[in-house]
């Protein structure tokens, strides 16, 4: 199930037009009130800011009033001056508080701050290396999903117990098998017992176990992270559509059983292939078989989602490690948060399966909030056509932009479409329709009926080679050497 938070930008930074200079904060420009009153008539020099006392009238009003205009004149000239001379003050000082801006926005940090010193990350760095220590195509799957789990609970939980516990139920299971004279060769005879165990009550060993149940509060894990864990749904019996088909692998792996992880929106399911070359699909969560048909009517599969494998196909033993890698990712985020070592473990995940669109939604809202935390320090609204183009001082910012949006792409170009929880809810509510139960029924009763012309003939083939006389020996014969004679 994909915890999917996902916001699309959208913008592109050569679009912008980049010929203006950045919109960096300014001082006021200078008021008259700040440069002095420009308009007393007494305003200037010593020399010249006093009128001299004399008669009035006659030459002296013509003389008067060109000294007046004199005045004017030479303070109008005194304030244009002034007010370049704040002007290229208020210039020089903006440049320098742009080019120091610059400066320290290029040598600051452009990584998420690390979380290496809050307490249990170290259980999560342990964990990454004993993954990335096993080998991606002979792995056991108990491991490698213990290893997740145990992280999260910072290496306190025992792994002999937990590895026991799936060989103790597969071991039953086989047992089960036998009384009922069911072929234990038969992947198909394993795994109907394997969705029995899950979908129906049992006597087990002795004991009697109930069918698990799905879990619905909580499916995402939002508040509680164990909701997703295997060990979490063998101690209380419920689950969800993690947790559901990781632990049927476990025990068909345990088992000696074929079968395989799929992905569809928001969800995963078991896929194997009959005796008869069929592919089935298994729904634990509902405890039914389903058509491909009936996945497809969610409605948000797309044609490119389909050629990519990025839905409805059986995984191999490396997609089935990367969707470990993928887990562990997320574990980490919900317990700590984002930081570098999400990346890391994410990169790994992509190297064993680059379509695995889990991880690459994880890679993307890491991509995000890295490069917005980037955008924040640097005083730019990345969502501001106004204030977008002033990344363009900034290399780095730049290229973790065009990362932002590479990886949007990518998550576009893989045909991937977000699916609402109310109609990923819905669907999974769909699946209790009648006609789909009755469709799984005609799915098991066709399965069922072939085992049992299966077995009939293997029988029937044991009794012909018992009744098949068996021929005498010959007697050996050792000829003796003409030499020895």
């Amino acid at each position: 199930m994909l915890k999917i938070y996902f916001r699309a930008i959208f913008l592109c930074i050569g679009t912008l037009g980049f010929s203006q200079i950045p919109n960096f904060p300014t001082s006021q420009a200078p008021t008259p009130s700040s440069l002095g009153n420009f308009s007393n008539p007494n305003y200037g020099s010593p020399a010249r800011s006093v009128v001299p006392s004399v008669p009035h009238g006659g030459l002296y009003n013509q003389r008067s009033s060109q000294i007046q205009q004199q005045n004017a004149k030479m303070m109008e000239e005194d304030f244009k001056r002034v007010a370049q001379e704040e002007t290229k003050k208020q210039q020089q000082t903006e440049q320098l508080l742009f080019e120091s801006w610059v400066e320290n926005g290029r040598n600051m940090p452009y990584d998420l701050p690390s979380l290496s010193g809050k307490a249990g990350t170290q259980a999560y760095y342990d964990a990454f290396a004993q993954l990335s220590g096993m080998d991606a195509d002979n792995f056991s799957l108990a491991e490698s999903t213990f290893t997740v789990e145990n992280a999260f609970y910072g290496n306190k939980k025992n792994v002999a117990q937990f590895k026991s516990g799936i060989q103790k139920t597969a071991k039953q299971l086989l047992q089960k098998m036998k009384e009922r004279k069911q072929d234990t060769e038969s992947n198909t005879n394993k795994n109907l017992m394997i969705f029995e165990y899950f979908s129906k009550d049992m006597n087990l060993g002795g004991t009697s176990h109930k069918a698990y149940q799905y879990d619905f509060k909580d499916y995402l894990g939002e508040k509680d992270w164990s909701k997703m864990f295997v060990s979490k749904l063998i101690s209380t019996g419920s689950g969800q559509c993690h947790s559901m088909p990781l632990y049927y692998l476990m025990l068909a792996e345990a088992m000696g059983a074929d079968a395989h992880l799929s992905f569809a929106p928001n969800h995963t399911y078991v896929k194997f292939k009959d005796d008869e070359g069929e592919w089935q699909n298994v729904e634990l969560t509902n405890g039914i078989f389903t058509t491909s048909t009936v996945i497809l009517e969610s409605g948000y599969i797309k044609s490119e989602a389909l050629l990519n494998k990025i839905y409805m196909q059986d995984m191999s033993k490396r997609e089935l490690l990367s969707t470990s890698f993928a887990d562990l990712a997320s574990g980490y985020v919900h317990k700590f948060g984002y930081d570098d070592f999400v990346e890391k473990v994410i990169d790994k995940a992509l190297e064993l399966y680059p379509n695995n669109i889990s991880a690459n939604m994880t890679k993307s809202l890491y991509q995000q909030k890295r490069f917005f935390n980037v955008a924040k320090q640097l005083g730019i609204n990345p969502e501001n056509p106004q204030e977008l183009p002033n990344l363009r001082f900034f290399p780095k910012a730049v290229e973790q932009f065009n990362n932002v949006k590479a990886q949007y792409d990518k998550i576009d170009n893989l045909g991937f479409e977000f699916m609402p929880l109310s109609a990923y809810e819905g669907w999974l509510e769909g699946m209790k329709k009648e006609s789909n139960k009755q469709e799984s029924e005609a799915i098991k009763q066709r399965i069922h009926l072939y085992q049992l012309q299966h077995q009939k003939e293997l029988q029937k083939q044991k009794e012909l080679q018992k009744a098949k006389p068996k021929q005498e020996e010959k007697p050996k014969y050792f000829p003796i050497d003409p030499k020895h004679l």
